[in-house]
């Protein structure tokens, strides 16, 4: 497996599978740099389109960031290294990662993880034969409400099962129209990374925005009439001294006095 997948990689990684960083992307590098005060800041949106270009973060790629924003190579490699989501090695055209941190990982993450790897026959941070599909472990997606959840170039898809997943990536590869949970339909890695790099691509409308779970706690907000308070107001009584003004938080607020009250009493003793 590992032999196949390194081989795939090197004819991504030759010459004429990668596309030139021309004037065109020059011109949009450079762009991207007007757009801040310090010319530096722009490195992070600057080395997404250079992926978006070219699939992975190339030399040239380092080379001409560093030219362009008037830092040393090193210190354009070294941000490249740092964070995950810049990738060194051709990415396919499809980054399916599965959050494998601690929620999701006891709600199933692991599960799927191990599917997919054993359906797609990669390992971790590698690529299908086909180019279609990168297949990552990642950390907390920030969607704990929706656990296990399954990142596809960085849209959500909440609520996974082994076969959902099995399922969505098999879509993938077949070319079929996929749609995130809480997002747009899924466009391919180069073509997410080059929003990233900040040019739109007129999808942020689509689908919806957020999820039942994600607003319960608004929803209990309005129900009760609850605001946060305005910018001077002061905090009044500790809430443990607060009268509870449903019947269930009066018997939470007696727990929480006898619980207080019994801990005290053996420290007492």
């Amino acid at each position: 497996m590992t032999e196949r997948v390194s081989n795939e990689r090197d004819r991504q990684d030759r010459p004429d599978s990668a596309a030139e960083l021309d004037s065109g992307v020059r011109a949009e590098l450079q762009q991207i740099a007007d757009r801040y005060p310090q010319s530096r800041s722009a490195l992070l949106p600057m080395l997404h389109l250079v992926q978006s270009v070219q699939g992975k973060v190339t030399p040239e790629g380092i080379e001409l960031c560093s030219e362009l924003l008037d830092i040393s190579a090193a210190e354009v490699s070294g941000v490249a290294t740092f964070y995950t989501m810049y990738k060194r090695r051709p990415v396919g055209d499809y980054h399916v990662g599965v959050c494998t941190n601690t929620l999701c990982a006891v709600m199933g993450g692991d599960l799927i993880f191990d599917r997919l790897k054993d359906h797609l026959d990669v390992g971790n941070d590698e690529t299908t034969a086909d180019g279609k599909i990168t297949l990552e472990h990642v950390e907390c997606n920030a969607a704990c409400d929706y656990a296990p959840v399954m990142m596809v170039n960085w849209e959500f898809m909440d609520n996974q099962t082994p076969e959902s997943a099995v399922e969505a990536v098999d879509k993938l590869r077949n070319g079929d129209d996929v749609h995130s949970t809480r997002g747009p339909r899924i466009c391919t890695w180069r073509e997410a990374e080059r929003v990233l790099a900040g040019f739109p691509d007129d999808l942020a409308d689509e689908g919806p925005a957020a999820g039942p779970a994600s607003l319960a706690g608004l929803e209990i907000a309005r129900e009760n009439d609850w605001a946060a308070p305005g910018a001077g107001a002061r905090p009044t009584e500790r809430p443990e001294q607060a009268t509870a003004s449903t019947a269930e938080g009066a018997v939470e607020q007696a727990d929480t006095r006898r619980a207080e009250a019994e801990t005290k009493g053996d420290v007492d003793k």
